[in-house]
């Protein structure tokens, strides 16, 4: 187990989801920060009182421009980083609990977060998101809605 010197660990809870439209393809934002970068599910930190439902529709709005209703919880994840592994402004090794829902867009419309850590947002079909450079709760939040084997 990563721990710091005085034996302390960050922790950060997130909540996620994973959006298909009707051609199955997936939603994901392309996430940038610190040097470091990849396609990512849409979601992120949850804030202090929400509930990790409300957080996943919250971030999947500010993330991609689309309001979406949640169907049901698809799994909960927890990993453990090195500091020197979370990205350049890390002082401790840190722990992400990531839980990941399954959504529909109800409304709204595809745009680019402002002022946040995404910079990029597209619809890709299976093939795409195989080719894309991912972090790898892209593969497992697919494998836990059925679109992986």
């Amino acid at each position: 187990m990563f721990t710091s010197a005085d034996g302390s660990i960050d922790l950060r809870v997130s909540a996620y989801a994973v959006v298909t439209d009707e051609a199955g393809r997936l939603l994901l934002p392309h996430w940038s920060e610190g040097g470091r970068e990849g396609w990512t599910m849409p979601g992120g930190g949850i804030d202090p009182g929400e509930h990790p439902a409300d957080a996943a529709v919250r971030e999947v709005y500010e993330e991609t421009g689309y309001h979406v209703e949640l169907e049901g919880l698809l799994g909960v994840d927890s990993i453990v980083l090195a500091a020197a592994d979370r990205g350049h402004r890390a002082k401790r090794p840190g722990q992400a609990l990531r839980i990941v829902y399954r959504a529909r867009v109800t409304g709204g419309d595809l745009r680019v977060e402002e002022d946040g850590s995404t910079d990029g947002v597209a619809w890709h079909t299976p093939a795409e998101v195989d080719a894309l450079d991912r972090v790898g709760l892209v593969d497992l939040s697919r494998r836990w809605a059925g679109l992986l084997p």
